[in-house]
């Protein structure tokens, strides 16, 4: 098996841990001695052992001399565990193919360092799909605020709403959005929104772990009985005071005021639009004014029901 299959396999083993990794990344890994895979692991919080330990305890003796591949760079600092470079070292690996490295501060890079350091061939990859895997993570870890994508649905003229209909998407776009809920730290609304819709925000009809914390974003007050939680100070304040809380994903779903103000203050990370086939012709616009374009980054496109789903990111994960 060449090393691209094997390295997808990491990958494939890190989203075993979605969902359960707590507050670290997902990670995958596998050890392969003379073409055999002779060890595997992925992250899960409450296992405690990261995933290049759990691969080389199963692959014992034969991990010296093998090849690790790992999606993301191995730690090098003393945190629930011992440093998994160390790990590594002693285990004897003769070389380590790397996904991308650990934003963290306490590692970025001299995991790697640590390990060639030691005399093993280190081989960095830096790929999109390992930093696409973290990307909510890798914004939290660096920039200490949780990473945001604007999510919206729009007609193929770009109106947010279309005259005589309740949804502009259909119903498989609409399931979508609250899987995106689902996976969501907290989603967020303007008041403009609030006052209007009076949005629920939750995760409905799909498998749900836990519910996002609902936001809204703006000057108050709440209408009686909302359950939601009044965020009324400046966007980047507010943000990093949700990461300090432990927020790593918010999912924007406001209308264009709110997403316009978020793209100016240079907050969002992530752009997922449902584009329903159908002209608007009148209405409000997915977007006011900007100061500047706005580039794209890492455009995919996929149906979803008749709609098309849109993502791309706006600086690189």
């Amino acid at each position: 098996m060449p090393d691209d299959a094997h390295y997808a396999q990491a990958l494939e083993l890190a989203e075993r841990g979605r969902g359960r990794a707590g507050d670290h990344p997902l990670v995958g890994a596998v050890v392969v001695s003379n073409g055999e895979v002779v060890g595997e692991g992925w992250y899960e919080y409450d296992v405690i052992r990261h995933a290049e330990t759990i691969a080389l305890e199963q692959a014992g003796d034969r991990a010296r001399g093998a090849t690790l591949y790992v999606t993301l760079e191995p730690c090098s600092h003393h945190g629930r565990t011992p440093p998994c470079a160390d790990a590594v070292i002693a285990a004897g690996v003769g070389r380590v193919v790397v996904g991308a490295l650990d934003p963290n501060p306490l590692v970025d890079g001299r995991g790697i360092e640590r390990l060639r350091a030691a005399g093993v061939e280190v081989e960095l990859l830096d790929d999109f799909a390992a930093r696409r895997q973290n990307d909510a993570w890798r914004v939290w870890k660096s920039l200490g605020r949780p990473f945001v994508t604007y999510k919206a649905a729009v007609t193929l003229d770009g109106r947010v709403t279309v005259p005589g209909r309740r949804w502009v998407s259909g119903e498989e776009s609409r399931r979508r959005v609250h899987e995106l809920r689902a996976a969501s730290d907290a989603v967020a609304v303007g008041m403009g929104t609030v006052r209007a819709d009076a949005p629920r925000l939750d995760a409905r009809g799909v498998d749900a772990v836990r519910q996002p914390r609902r936001l809204a974003f703006g000057r108050g007050p709440l209408p009686e009985g909302s359950q939601l939680e009044l965020r009324s100070g400046p966007l980047d304040e507010e943000l990093r005071a949700l990461g300090e809380e432990g927020v790593q994903s918010l999912l924007l779903e406001g209308g264009p005021t709110l997403a316009t103000a978020f793209l100016e203050a240079g907050l969002v990370d992530k752009l997922v639009l449902f584009v329903a086939p159908v002209l608007g012709g009148s209405g409000p616009g997915l977007l006011g004014e900007l100061g500047a374009p706005v580039e794209l980054r890492h455009l995919r496109v996929e149906p979803a029901g008749d709609d098309l789903l849109i993502e791309a990111y706006l600086r690189e994960p």
